[in-house]
């Protein structure tokens, strides 16, 4: 019986004081894992541009609108519900918005 091959996928991930990189893109349905680095790369640029109208509508500071701390990191989805980068980290995609 042949196993479940991991499928390749990228998530989106932050570097944070407390947990290092982790990610940081979810739904109702936990984490999103974007099949191709250009979609996940498209929804930072989205994310950006809903910041950099809210600092034009005046609800956002200058410097908040134009930081951007997101990043792209390539990650193996497995069977399992986990998926993990390449330095090891795991993560379960439903553990989001927890």
């Amino acid at each position: 019986m042949n196993e479940p091959k991991p499928k390749a996928g990228f998530c989106i991930y932050i570097e944070t004081v407390f947990q290092g990189r982790v990610p940081c893109v979810s739904d109702d349905k936990g984490y999103i894992i974007f099949e191709t680095e250009l979609a996940a790369q498209k929804e930072i640029v989205d994310n950006q541009m809903t910041r950099l109208q809210e600092f034009l509508d005046g609800e956002r500071e200058f410097e908040d609108a134009i930081e951007v701390s997101e990043y792209v990191v390539p990650v193996t989805v497995h069977e399992d519900g986990t998926f993990s980068d390449e330095h090891g980290n795991v993560f379960r995609v439903r553990d989001a918005g927890r």
